[in-house]
């Protein structure tokens, strides 16, 4: 029970961190939370992914853990393949979803750096 718990958890905070780095830079009042939120996710996925490989994020490496001790298998390297797949009901190709994940990332990337840092230096 509160394996299926955590993992309900695990889903919302993953779903919801993925929501905030493609939204936050929209609103002028979460600017600055969303830029340290990308950083952190970069920080993640280049930092860590030194060791543990491009992409390294514990939040999934934790959820994982859940869902194995759930008896779940053949789960992907990545949340957001794993939700599009469990969402259209496909096996979707993860080097297509990494490609797209990178290239929004690296959107919302500089959106940061430009609300954040560069805008500011205008004024």
């Amino acid at each position: 029970m509160w394996l299926n718990l955590l993992d309900y958890f695990f889903t919302a905070l993953h779903l919801l961190i993925v929501g905030f780095n493609l939204l936050g830079w929209i609103w002028p009042a979460t600017r600055r939370l969303h830029l340290w939120c990308v950083l952190l996710t970069a920080a993640s996925w280049l930092g860590l992914g030194i060791w543990f490989g491009i992409g390294y994020c514990p939040l999934t490496d934790w959820q994982w853990q859940v869902k194995s001790k759930l008896g779940e298998t053949d789960l992907p390297n990545s949340f957001i393949k794993y939700w599009v797949d469990k969402v259209a009901g496909i096996d979707s190709d993860p080097v297509l979803i990494d490609v797209i994940t990178a290239i929004a990332f690296a959107i919302v990337f500089l959106l940061a750096i430009y609300y954040n840092i560069l805008k500011k230096r205008k004024r």
